[in-house]
């Protein structure tokens, strides 16, 4: 037997309109942003027990951004209305990441690489292989994964860095790739594989600013670590 408990029955401190003013929204859980946005439950059911049962539909927040009407509206407790505000949220999100991914970052430096760049690595158990790349104006125009290996060893060509390069007009690029063990030193195959790609850079007019070596918490760049001159 499922025992529902209404929003006025939790202590007020528990509550989370009382929460989101006192802690801030990054500091609630998925439950109760949603139990927000959604204002109230029904009769029998909380605000806060809906957006349980629909978190657990979606098997989680990442795959509520695929909800249709219909899928919520299947939800008991939900409604046009209720379902409607999840949608329109979902799609405001969408478009906020995309008018900021169409913006266009200075990256100056391989810590502000790595703070933009880390939630593409985080709990990978592949290697990634992405390559950043930017104008003349030092401004990120383009990435790219290019290559996904294994935990061991990704499998890369220099000709697919510099031919996506081509396609965004590039000026210089940057590479990123992860290594799921969290040791961000670099293997053998890593120095000749940067140095090889910095070599063809130079050889194209366009250089290899950097090769950064990523974990969850911490990363190697060849560029801080005296491993790559191109002036």
């Amino acid at each position: 037997m499922v025992i529902y408990v209404l929003i006025k029955e939790l202590p007020k401190e528990e509550r989370p309109r009382e929460r989101i003013a006192k802690y801030g929204a990054s500091k609630l859980s998925n439950e109760e942003l949603l139990s927000i946005i959604l204002r109230c439950g029904t009769k029998n059911k909380s605000v806060k027990d809906l957006s349980r049962d629909i978190l657990k539909e979606f098997n989680g927040l990442g795959n509520l951004k695929n909800s249709t009407i219909n899928r919520l509206n299947n939800i008991s407790g939900m409604g046009s209305s209720k379902s409607s505000i999840i949608l329109a949220t979902v799609e405001l999100g969408k478009r906020m990441y995309l008018e900021e991914l169409s913006k266009k970052p200075k990256l100056k430096n391989p810590r502000s690489i790595f703070e933009y760049t880390k939630y593409l690595f985080n709990d990978k158990k592949q290697e990634l292989f992405y390559c950043l790349y930017f104008n003349n104006k030092q401004e990120l125009v383009g990435e790219e994964l290019l290559f996904i290996g294994t935990v061991n060893r990704s499998l890369t060509h220099p000709r697919e860095v510099f031919k996506t390069a081509y396609l965004y007009s590039a000026s210089s690029i940057v590479c990123l790739h992860n290594h799921p063990s969290g040791d961000v030193t670099p293997s053998q195959d890593d120095i000749l594989f940067t140095k090889a790609l910095v070599e063809i850079g130079l050889i194209q007019k366009i250089p290899i600013i950097d090769h950064i070596i990523v974990s969850n918490n911490n990363y190697y760049s060849f560029q801080d670590n005296g491993k790559i001159n191109i002036r």
